[in-house]
């Protein structure tokens, strides 16, 4: 009886409170990388506005081999994976690979085709949909960030451009960053989430068995204990005290076996009659 007792009120909590935790693990756990990445997808978006900007005047002076030094300088940065500029047709003008200079990008690649899916291209995207990420031919991944290269007044005004104002986009800055620390950050955080609700798990259950064992399954042992004696004829024995509904049930079962003992009693003289 006490095993089947014990059974019907462990399993349930144990199952309850491990649906509980892994929900509330993987809830979190979810709302943690998204905020990872949106961190991640800001920085990269700031430091490509810098980028545009730091390659504004260079633009306006028509001066190739100042922007092309400066590209150059940022690709060699630590987990730059690629940076490059290209004209509105897609084609690559600058970048830290002069294999691929004067190449076109694919505009039905991810971080192109959300502003060419209509017939004419998107001048605006959010910050999450100029974000993409992709595997390079290293087998490394990448978290890579396309950013607009607006044509200004400055820009039709000057004297070197041929933009005319109603031109909205001059180009485009592509920059990709190496996406393994942000991974790894994961990685570890996941890791460190699976130990941790491990932990409370086996807290929470250990400590409701110990709450159930002191205040349930003793006190119903005890009882069943209590139960036998007086069905053998032990009537006076006292229940312990403290044990609430318990308690008073065994005082209760007391009383009435007292009751048909003496009514059984009353029962054997009137037959001896």
């Amino acid at each position: 009886m006490l095993k089947s007792i014990t059974a019907k009120a462990i399993i349930p909590v144990t199952v309850a409170i491990t649906g509980f935790v892994i929900v509330g693990c993987i809830l979190l756990y979810s709302i943690m990388k998204a905020d990872m990445i949106a961190d991640a997808v800001k920085y990269e978006t700031n430091l490509a506005n810098t980028i545009v900007k730091s390659t504004r005047h260079a633009m306006l002076k028509s001066d190739r081999e100042t922007l092309r030094n400066i590209i150059d300088n940022i690709g060699t940065q630590e987990g730059v994976e690629h940076v490059r500029i290209f004209n509105k047709k897609g084609l690559i003008m600058f970048s830290n690979n002069t294999g691929e200079v004067n190449r076109f990008v694919d505009k039905k690649t991810a971080g192109c085709v959300e502003c060419h899916t209509g017939p004419v291209p998107s001048a605006t995207l959010g910050n999450m949909k100029q974000a993409r990420r992709f595997v390079n031919e290293h087998g490394g991944d990448v978290l890579a960030i396309t950013a607009p290269i607006y044509n200004e007044p400055e820009c039709y005004n000057a004297a070197c451009h041929i933009h005319t104002a109603e031109q909205k986009i001059l180009g485009t800055l592509d920059i990709g960053l190496d996406a393994s620390p942000l991974l790894k950050n994961l990685s570890v955080m996941r890791g460190r989430m699976v130990v941790f609700s491990i932990m409370i798990l086996i807290l929470t259950v250990g400590g409701v068995a110990a709450l159930l064992k002191r205040s349930v399954f003793d006190p119903i042992k005890r009882l069943t204990e209590f139960t036998g004696e007086v069905m053998a004829g032990n009537i006076e024995r006292s229940f312990p005290e403290g044990s609430g509904d318990i308690e008073r049930l065994a005082v209760n079962f007391r009383a009435m076996a007292a009751k048909l003992n003496s009514a059984s009693e009353e029962l054997r003289m009137l037959k001896g009659k």
